[in-house]
């Protein structure tokens, strides 16, 4: 065992259990998740030899659920955070930063991050056939760290997927399985299998181990910052795990003495054809209403029944935080905005997290002159038709100067109307 993971602990009644591929409490089956030693990490971690290790999320260790050193995704994370500037102009804030994590290695979302610690944390256990239950960008992460780690992997996605992240799974040789269903019913057959045979699903026996990869975006930020936290958060939410992990990454930090301060308002963004948890927090209930048929663009979002609604739920109310949902229409316009301001091309969920800070902003829920993270988590390329609509169709000329003249001349004559 790592020499700071005691075990694991149950979220709802603390019973503790050891570290073996086990996600619920057999007393309550409330979740489970790593317990780790904070003292003993605090003795062990600096900044200073934090600094000194290559920019990847394995920096951080100490604080990540793994014997030793990764054994896959060991180039995973480190991604940028940007000063967005000309976004923060059109949004009407002072002080406003982009996490980009769509351009993780190696499948372009944050996912790889999960999926690293996930599969590190099969093989240490002996597991050779690992698989996932996805709307997408997992999917695509489990196939490609399996194939580089030598493992086999079934990936069980809802049948009407984007194609482009079917083919962005299928390419790397996994048994790739479309289930007529919402997530949730693929997640419940997962379930069933991982059981009947014994293999290592990274969301269903693997979650506490899994869930922890998330903990590394929080703790870039803070790095990335100085050290030091924000004061605004905004992150999707699918299952409601991140939120709660970037969360914890910041308390953890302060827990350990590398930051001084883990102050930080969390906020948590839908689309509003699948909003169980916003509709929850925006009704006053603690626990969240599952939705049976999800209808959005943003698929990747599409978990009518999150396993962790009512922690991220609770998330949003303890930092005194709020979750907020946005419209197909509103999630497309987010996307292109933030393309022609930052070149940033965001998955559907990145549209559906820079609407919902715009919405933030404009109800005044986060001020416009306090400093705010926004958390891009896909990249665009995997969902090209959200947007394809609302493009202007491809202009064609002859190839002649004349022509480019005229249309020159159109476009300075638009921009003066």
């Amino acid at each position: 065992m790592s020499t700071f993971v005691r075990g694991l602990k149950c979220r709802l009644c603390s019973k503790t259990y050891p570290a073996e591929p086990l996600n619920f409490c057999t007393d309550d089956f409330g979740p489970l998740e790593v317990d780790y030693d904070y003292e003993g990490i605090a003795e062990s971690i600096s900044r200073e030899k934090i600094e000194l290790r290559p920019f990847n999320m394995w920096r951080y260790r100490e604080l990540l659920p793994i014997d030793g050193e990764p054994t896959v995704g060991a180039l995973v994370g480190g991604t940028p955070l940007v000063k967005a500037n000309r976004l923060a102009d059109e949004l009407g804030v002072e002080n406003l930063w982009i996490k980009n994590d769509a351009v993780n290695f190696p499948t372009l979302s944050f996912k790889d991050r999960v999926v690293s610690v996930a599969l590190s944390k099969a093989r240490e256990f002996g597991f050779t056939t690992v698989g996932c239950a996805s709307t997408g960008n997992l999917a695509n992460s489990v196939a490609a760290n399996a194939a580089a780690a030598g493992l086999e992997s079934y990936i069980f996605v809802p049948s009407d997927l984007e194609t482009a992240k079917i083919l962005g799974t299928s390419v790397y040789g996994a048994h790739v399985i479309g289930v007529e269903g919402t997530y949730d019913q693929v997640n419940r057959l997962c379930t069933q299998v991982a059981f009947k045979y014994g293999w290592g699903f990274v969301n269903i026996n693997l979650r506490p181990f899994y869930a922890e990869g998330s903990k590394s975006l929080g703790f870039e930020i803070a790095e990335q910052l100085g050290w030091r936290v924000p004061q605004h958060v905004v992150a999707p939410m699918a299952g409601g795990s991140l939120i709660g992990k970037i969360h914890k990454a910041f308390h953890e930090l302060h827990q350990v003495g590398l930051i001084d301060s883990a102050k930080c308002k969390i906020y948590g963004a839908q689309a509003t054809g699948c909003n169980p948890i916003t509709d929850a927090i925006k009704n006053g209930r603690e626990t969240h209403k599952p939705v049976r048929k999800p209808n959005t663009i943003a698929k990747s979002l599409a978990i009518g029944d999150p396993a962790d609604g009512y922690f991220a739920n609770k998330v949003m109310r303890d930092t005194g935080g709020w979750g907020e949902d946005v419209s197909d229409k509103e999630i497309a316009e987010a996307m292109l905005l933030l393309a022609r301001t930052e070149g940033v091309f965001a998955e559907t969920a990145g549209g559906v997290t820079l609407a919902v800070a715009q919405k933030l902003i404009d109800l005044g829920r986060i001020p416009r002159d306090e400093e705010i993270v926004i958390c891009i988590t896909g990249n665009g390329l995997k969902t090209q038709d959200a947007v394809a609509p609302v493009l202007e169709k491809l202009v064609v000329i002859k190839p002649a100067l004349e022509e480019v003249e005229r249309l020159v001349e159109r476009s300075s004559a638009a921009v003066l109307v």
